[in-house]
């Protein structure tokens, strides 16, 4: 058998090139229009600027903007927990549909999406024209808003945690369960450590994408100032006018804090990991 001479030979080019083609591509789709969105702030004044992010209409976007991300992104970590234990530990009719219904809001334009959630949710929609008789006002309210951020973070929690849980030992299960640990303790002890960095990641993920998200929520929405006004539609708003300065300003505020947020996901990711190498 022949040998390589100098070692074994690499599929991919050797360290420099392939370093150097990672970083042009990522400055050239990420680091450039960043940097061109905080120049443009630049030309701001910190008064201007502040005026811009601070408004009581910008701050009421960004408290249901944060707040509606991350009570979707903790409903879609419950839930799409459930759905991808249900995929990977049973086996049911119609097991594949469902399987590739998951996928659905990946695949559907997110404008689809929120005027299929209102002809369902508002007053005269399928469910709408029963549930708000009773008082159960969900379409153009924030409920509206959380809803619409579930539908298109589901996925994201789903099909990380699905791969997790079908890697996962079931041997370590049935020793818990010989050794007489509770189902609850074999869960929390025995699953849930295993499955935590992946729940993390499915919930950076939604949360990530909802706080973004702006044609399946516009609809459902209603759009009132300080009510049901999302951030990305107080952008939008402002480029129709010509606000390019204070368009941008709004959107480094969002920026900033999304990588705050995910900056502590990951640090938390990696916590766990080490906890889980620990034990």
């Amino acid at each position: 058998m022949s040998t390589v001479r100098g070692g074994s030979r690499k599929v991919l080019p050797g360290f420099n090139l392939t370093l150097g083609y990672t970083l042009f591509y990522l400055g050239l789709i990420v680091l450039i229009p960043l940097s061109a969105l905080v120049f443009k702030t630049f030309t701001l004044s910190w008064d201007q600027f502040w005026a811009a992010v601070s408004s009581p209409r910008v701050v009421a976007s960004y408290r249901l903007t944060f707040g509606a991300s991350l009570i979707a992104a903790l409903v879609n970590v419950v839930f799409g927990l459930l759905v991808a234990w249900v995929l990977v530990r049973y086996e049911f009719a119609g097991k594949k549909i469902v399987d590739a219904l998951v996928d659905l809001p990946f695949a559907l334009p997110t404008a689809v999406a929120g005027i299929s959630l209102t002809a369902l949710l508002a007053g005269n929609g399928w469910l709408g024209q029963y549930l708000e008789p009773m008082g159960i006002k969900l379409a153009f309210t924030p409920a509206g808003v959380v809803i619409a951020l579930i539908f298109i973070g589901l996925p994201f929690v789903v099909r990380t945690v699905q791969p997790v849980l079908e890697d996962n030992e079931r041997e370590l299960e049935e020793a818990a369960m010989c050794l007489g640990a509770t189902r609850w303790q074999t869960f929390t002890r025995v699953i849930f450590p295993a499955i935590a960095p992946a729940l993390l990641t499915g919930f950076a993920m939604a949360f990530a994408r909802a706080i973004g998200e702006y044609g399946s929520v516009i609809f459902i929405a209603g759009n009132v100032p300080m009510v049901s006004e999302i951030t990305p539609l107080i952008i939008i708003g402002k480029l129709e006018q010509y606000d390019y300065a204070g368009a941008t300003a709004v959107a480094v505020v969002m920026l900033m804090m999304s990588f705050v947020l995910l900056l502590v996901i990951n640090a938390l990711q990696g916590w766990q990991r080490r906890r889980s190498g620990g034990v």
